[in-house]
C-alpha cells in the first residue's frame, strides 16, 4: 500500500532560475558544450559514463531531451546547467525518483572542469534536493559517491547530507575495485541556503 503523501510525478516550470543559474531540459542546441565536458577524462572518471566521441554525446544527448519531468519511479529527471551571463551549458544535475512506496530520491551531478571551484554545483543541487522535497515530495534523498571522488563528498556534506556509510570495493568502476560512498538526507532534515536549522 502506498504511503497517503505518495509523489505523484514531477513536471517543473521552465527555467528554474538560480542566483547565477538557469535549469531546464535538455535542447539539441547543447550539444557542443556537453561534448566539451563528456569527452574530459577527469569529469568522466567518477560519473557511470565513459569519456564520449561527439556522435556518442550526440545519442546520449537525444535520450536526455525526454527527461524533464518524472511521471513514474525508476526515471530521472535531467537538466542543463545554463550559466545565465554566458548562455554555456555548464553541466547536468539530476533527480531520480527512486521509490514511490518509500518516498526515496538519488542526487547526480556532472560539470566541467573549468566551473569547479565556484559553488555552482551546490546552487543547482540545492535546488533539485528543493524540488525532491517540495515538489515530488521525497521523504529521503540520497547521493553514491565512488570512493576518492572528495569534492563531491564535501558538496553533499555542504547540502546537508550526511555520510551514511561506505561499501567496500562493491563497485568495479573503471577497470578496477572501488568502495562507495552513500550519502543521504530526509526532509526534515533539509533547509534551503540561508535558513537556519532547529
Amino acid at each position: 500500500m502506498l504511503s497517503p503523501t505518495a509523489p505523484a510525478g514531477l513536471k517543473p516550470e521552465y527555467p528554474i532560475r538560480t542566483a547565477r543559474l538557469d535549469l531546464r531540459p535538455h535542447r539539441r542546441s547543447d550539444l557542443d558544450d556537453l561534448f566539451a565536458f563528456h569527452s574530459s577524462a577527469e569529469v568522466t572518471r567518477y560519473v557511470p559514463w565513459p569519456v564520449r566521441d561527439r556522435e556518442q554525446t550526440q545519442a546520449a544527448l537525444e535520450l536526455k531531451l525526454g527527461q524533464g519531468e518524472i511521471t513514474e519511479p525508476g526515471q530521472w529527471l535531467v537538466l542543463a546547467m545554463e550559466l545565465r551571463e554566458t548562455g554555456v551549458v555548464i553541466g547536468e544535475i539530476l533527480l531520480k525518483w527512486v521509490s514511490a512506496e518509500h518516498r526515496q530520491g538519488e542526487l547526480g551531478f556532472a560539470m566541467h572542469t573549468d566551473y569547479h571551484g565556484k559553488g555552482l554545483a551546490f546552487e543547482a543541487a540545492e535546488e533539485m534536493l528543493r524540488l525532491g522535497f517540495q515538489d515530488l515530495g521525497l521523504h529521503r534523498i540520497a547521493g553514491h559517491v565512488v570512493g576518492g571522488n572528495a569534492p563531491s563528498g564535501r558538496l553533499l556534506r555542504r547540502l546537508g547530507m550526511e555520510l551514511e556509510g561506505t561499501l567496500t570495493e562493491s563497485l568495479f568502476w573503471k577497470g578496477e575495485w572501488a568502495n562507495e560512498e552513500i550519502y543521504g538526507i530526509i526532509g526534515d532534515e533539509w533547509h534551503p541556503a540561508g535558513t537556519e536549522k532547529g
